[in-house]
């Protein structure tokens, strides 16, 4: 054990790290595996994106992992077993990506495991006054460490729990120490199951920095798409632009008290489900709306309820830069309904010098590295954004 400590403690030391930072999504599509060359720490915070990939997962993965997810009734030893199951596969997908890229494991100076969310219960949610915020994330880190030798950190969400947040977004430290501007008021926003964004002023006053969940990203168009065209998402916004708005449908989504909660927030599929949506077109009285219309009117929930919380920290008169990262950048029918929303153009992170489908997984190495080289980071104590390090570290031996 000592000669862990010594190597963590020498790693904190170095000058810059390489580290493999690893997310896996609510979509299940696969795992974003990036390997990031990290100087320094906080805002000093220098990265590279060396290597990027994402992993899809094998359709019995998807299925085993499905069947617990977002779920109030599960088989508890199905999740007991999927905890190292999930570990160790995502330990493989490393090993399998170092050796076609021609690095050796002993090159990796950390791993950072966001792990498989499979519930998310903040207490605005679960409203059981005894209990706090709690999430769970599987893929147990230990087995990860174990199976490629790397030490490993993981399970960042629950430090954020135990400091006063919710558990999300926690993309808001990393955005804020890699992509903060003087004189650039920037709104990034991630659009993956769920969508969130991180407000960075231009002042660059940490006390102003934002973050929110604001509601759906993908995860009600792909579970419809999947239901009712047997493809895992609306590529390109193809079905979307086939349908049409149902306004009446559009304006019982938006009854859901979730949206008049005060921000920050966080929520999840266990909110935003089959079972919110049938409700909606039981409620509209529309029985008889056709697929094509569904996706579009749930493609407009989402970008309807992505702009009124950005334009809820937008000043009058004030410039933004607004800059989108995720699944959702890839839909145009998504993307322009924002923009107009908004009344100006919605670009991609990309221009700002990451891949915007690698972001998530580099913002996790960002959060490793701060564990492991920075200092507690400083958000102004504001509600939902402790200043607080994350990360749990599990040793190969």
């Amino acid at each position: 054990m000592k000669k862990h400590v010594e190597k963590l403690y020498k790693l904190s030391e170095k000058p810059s790290r390489r580290i493999i930072g690893l997310m896996s999504g609510t979509s299940l599509d696969g795992l974003d595996i990036a390997v990031c060359q990290i100087e320094g720490s906080g805002t000093d915070t220098v990265l590279k994106l060396e290597k990027f990939e994402t992993v899809p997962y094998e359709e019995e993965f998807r299925t085993e992992v499905r069947k617990v997810f977002a779920q109030r009734n599960i088989d508890f030893q199905h999740l007991c077993l999927l905890n190292p199951h999930v570990g160790l596969q995502h330990g493989q997908m490393i090993l399998n990506c170092l050796d076609k890229w021609g690095i050796a494991a002993n090159d990796i100076d950390l791993v950072a495991s966001h792990g498989q969310t499979v519930f998310h219960a903040p207490q605005k949610q679960h409203r059981i006054p005894a209990f706090p915020n709690a999430t769970l994330q599987i893929g147990d880190g230990d087995h990860i460490a174990v199976k490629t030798g790397i030490i490993t950190l993981s399970d960042f969400r629950q430090k954020h729990i135990a400091a006063g947040g919710e558990g999300a977004p926690l993309a808001v430290y990393g955005d804020y120490f890699l992509f903060s501007k003087k004189n650039e008021n920037r709104i990034l926003l991630n659009m993956g199951g769920i969508a969130n964004f991180t407000f960075l002023p231009g002042n660059l006053d940490v006390d102003a920095v934002f973050t929110t969940d604001t509601g759906p990203g993908n995860t009600l168009l792909d579970a419809y798409t999947r239901r009712f065209f047997h493809r895992p998402y609306d590529a390109n916004g193809e079905i979307a632009a086939s349908g049409k708005v149902n306004e009446v449908f559009l304006n019982a989504l938006k009854s859901l008290p979730f949206f008049t909660q005060s921000f920050p927030k966080t929520t999840g599929p266990e909110v935003f489900n089959f079972e919110y949506v049938e409700a909606a077109i039981q409620k509209s009285g529309l029985n008889s709306l056709s697929r094509q219309d569904i996706i579009a009117t749930l493609t407009r929930l989402s970008a309807d309820s992505i702009a009124d919380a950005i334009k809820s920290v937008m000043q009058e008169g004030a410039p933004y830069s607004t800059y989108a990262s995720g699944g959702g950048a890839h839909n145009p029918v998504l993307m322009n309904a924002i923009g107009e929303a908004l009344g100006s153009q919605v670009g991609l992170i990309d221009a700002l010098g990451v891949s915007g489908d690698a972001k998530e997984a580099v913002l996790f190495a960002v959060l490793a590295n701060e564990a492991v080289a920075g200092e507690q980071a400083y958000f102004g104590g504001k509600d939902g954004v402790p200043g607080v390090s994350m990360g749990k570290i599990s040793f190969p031996g």
